[in-house]
């Protein structure tokens, strides 16, 4: 079992989510699973130019570090994104990153996969961010189990906490996997998603060929 973990701070081995990162991957080691970080602040990840390659060809036409990390993403089984709270939202390395992935969501390529999300920020709007991660996930088709957040207001036993809390939560990653737990309310919601999305594969299938050849080789269109 492989779990990769995402780290999106500019702040580096500074960073207090990182070390929420280092304790959830800790905790999946120890329960187990082969373990991977990535930081995306080190690597080379161009902006989206809605150039369609992927809707199309199924790959990226963008030649710099994104294809590699996707690689590494599809070949693993449980995803941790992490990043602080940035104007309440994810830092911008991470946005790039999520931005590059329509083939990832218009093809539901996380689908199995089992993540989830851990943040820091100054004082609140923790959950906030935390959806953000986590709904990137379902919205690629795969499942969230939850999250760690930390109000570094709240001082060094908050952190604390946070750190043991993203522990165990790597350890529950881990079970979620073995188990193929279920979450009914996300599994509706990927259905309706695919009965919805499926007018919008149809209505551009000239020039989506490979997402419509994808569809149709999973029974999802007809």
């Amino acid at each position: 079992m492989k779990i990769v973990g995402i780290q999106s701070s500019p702040r580096g081995k500074n960073s207090n989510t990182l070390k929420l990162l280092n304790a959830a991957l800790d905790g999946a080691a120890e329960a187990g699973a082969d373990i991977e970080s990535i930081d995306v602040v080190k690597l080379k990840i161009k902006y989206c130019t809605a150039c369609n390659s992927c809707h199309d060809k199924g790959v990226c036409s963008i030649k710099d570090d994104y294809n590699s990390v996707l690689e590494k993403l599809l070949a693993a089984d449980g995803i941790i994104c992490s990043s602080p709270n940035y104007i309440t939202n994810v830092t911008a390395q991470l946005k790039t990153l999520f931005d590059r992935s329509p083939l990832v969501i218009h093809e539901q390529l996380f689908d199995g996969k089992y993540g989830l999300s851990l943040t820091t920020a100054g004082s609140g709007e923790i959950d906030f961010v935390l959806d953000i991660m986590n709904n990137f996930m379902t919205h690629c088709g795969g499942n969230a189990i939850g999250g760690v957040g930390c109000a570094m207001a709240q001082g060094p036993s908050a952190m604390e906490a946070a750190i043991e809390k993203s522990r165990e939560m790597g350890k529950d990653l881990v079970e979620a996997i073995r188990e193929k737990r279920q979450y009914p309310e996300q599994a509706s919601a990927h259905e309706a998603w695919r009965e919805r999305f499926k007018y919008v594969i149809l209505a551009n299938k000239d020039h989506w060929t490979h997402n419509c050849d994808y569809w149709m080789e999973k029974g999802w269109i007809k």
